[in-house]
């Protein structure tokens, strides 16, 4: 329904909107609005955001921002809740696709989780020359303490990948990390929910 992903921006910022949700859920009862307020956890830039999304909904790069910050702010099922809202009304976004797979590997403490794996298998298979599915993968698996399969994962990216692509030098580095860590017998540390960057804007340079 396209009420749904306006919806998950006002779950997101804590705005009052019960009123409006009972008309799509008419079992629970009507509630009033509360006044909204302005969210400490979230960054101006995911403020603005968010009014970008109440004006245009399919407006993916704010979909990104807001998800991205959420994460951060240790918010992953909201962040999730907002994601699948944003794929409902937008389902052949690649971005999209990544980003909640990143968002379900925060939900799930680093867990590399079959519903993760299947979002970024979809957005592989929606934009199968794009690098972002398999470099992200690759970083979940890290969090999951999965280095063989991470690299594993980088390396299938990196033989595939142009040496002038725009996204080799970040892939490399992350492939001589990891290698460092396996051949000393280093356990991944955990990243911090959301310490990957969007998926729109990790993997610069890609169509």
């Amino acid at each position: 329904m396209r009420w749904q992903p306006i919806l998950a921006v006002a779950v997101a910022l804590g705005a009052g909107m019960a009123g409006y949700a009972a008309m799509g859920s008419p079992g629970l009862k009507a509630q009033p609005a509360p006044a909204r307020v302005q969210n400490p956890d979230l960054t101006p830039e995911a403020e603005k955001a968010s009014k970008q999304l109440l004006e245009n909904f399919g407006d993916v790069r704010a979909w990104l921002t807001l998800s991205d910050a959420l994460i951060r702010a240790g918010r992953t099922e909201t962040a999730v809740y907002s994601l699948e809202s944003a794929l409902e009304a937008i389902p052949g976004n690649a971005d999209l696709w990544v980003q909640l797979g990143v968002a379900l590997v925060a939900h799930a403490n680093g867990e590399v989780v079959p519903a993760a794996r299947l979002a970024f298998d979809r957005a592989g298979r929606l934009a199968p020359d794009h690098p972002a599915p398999s470099y992200f993968l690759g970083l979940a698996w890290m969090q999951a303490g999965e280095t063989e399969k991470a690299l594993e994962t980088w390396r299938a990216l990196r033989a595939r990948s142009q040496d002038d692509a725009p996204w080799v030098p970040s892939l490399e580095r992350q492939i001589a990390a990891a290698v460092m860590m396996e051949q000393m017998g280093m356990e991944p540390g955990m990243m911090q929910p959301g310490g990957a960057p969007a998926a729109e804007g990790a993997m610069q340079g890609n169509s």
